[in-house]
């Protein structure tokens, strides 16, 4: 899991409570205001989709009210060159955060199911959106933006859910994933950027940045599995 203007989006101030602290332990380089940082699969078949159809609109007995839309999911190629690899199992792990998402409604997205862990699978994806950005487009492109739900660092990105507006979180979670698509497209794995943090004499690959998010994205993943689980009680990897 992986902050507001410094490197690691993940890691929080001691301001915060021990669960988020606890869940921003991965970070790298220390934080500025405003920084958002931060099983091996069998051969089965290629495309993946939730199981449970409970929660679908027109699952009989519940209202035609919005859910997250289903994903598929397609597995990495088993055999690639390197960026292709990271590509693909950075997507694979985008998609598996919107498959724990996929059929819910946004009560159930914003619920913090698992206490007294404030995590949620609605501040997950808005996490992630931050992160995205973080290390993308203000890292790899040298592009100076804030951020859409901390830009102070303080958690927003977790706690403000109330009057989250879950439909429009998850399309600019979306949106972010082209945009940071977009800003390393001309980039090569060996290029190497300066960090935007409170180190800027520290330096990275475009590399380090898909290696570093495709771990957090896994991170993070995994706490989905248990949100999801006690949301609705569907499993699966």
């Amino acid at each position: 899991m992986c902050l507001s203007q410094t490197s690691q989006r993940f890691v929080r101030e001691p301001t915060l409570g021990s669960a988020q602290r606890a869940m921003r332990a991965s970070a790298t380089d220390s934080r500025a205001p405003g920084a958002k940082y931060c099983a091996p699969m069998s051969d089965a078949e290629d495309r993946e989709e939730p199981n449970d159809t409970s929660n679908r609109v027109g699952a009989p007995g519940r209202s035609p009210e919005w859910t997250a839309p289903e994903v598929e999911r397609r597995r990495p190629a088993l055999e690639s060159e390197e960026r292709r690899a990271l590509e693909e199992w950075l997507d694979y792990q985008r998609d598996t955060l919107l498959w724990k998402c996929a059929g819910l409604t946004a009560e159930q997205l914003k619920r913090r199911a698992v206490p007294p862990s404030r995590l949620s699978l609605l501040g997950l994806v808005r996490h992630m959106t931050e992160v995205e950005r973080w290390w993308f487009r203000i890292h790899a492109a040298q592009q100076d933006l804030g951020y859409p739900y901390d830009p102070d660092g303080v958690g927003l990105d977790f706690e403000d859910l109330e009057a989250a507006d879950a439909e429009a979180n998850l399309a600019a979670f979306r949106e972010e994933i082209a945009a940071a698509r977009t800003a390393v497209a001309d980039k090569a794995l060996d290029d190497v950027v300066t960090s935007r943090g409170h180190h800027p004499e520290r330096t990275r690959d475009i590399r380090w940045i898909y290696v570093h998010m495709i771990e957090e994205y896994a991170r993070h993943n995994g706490h989905a599995d248990l949100i999801r689980e006690r949301v609705d009680g569907q499993t699966g990897d």
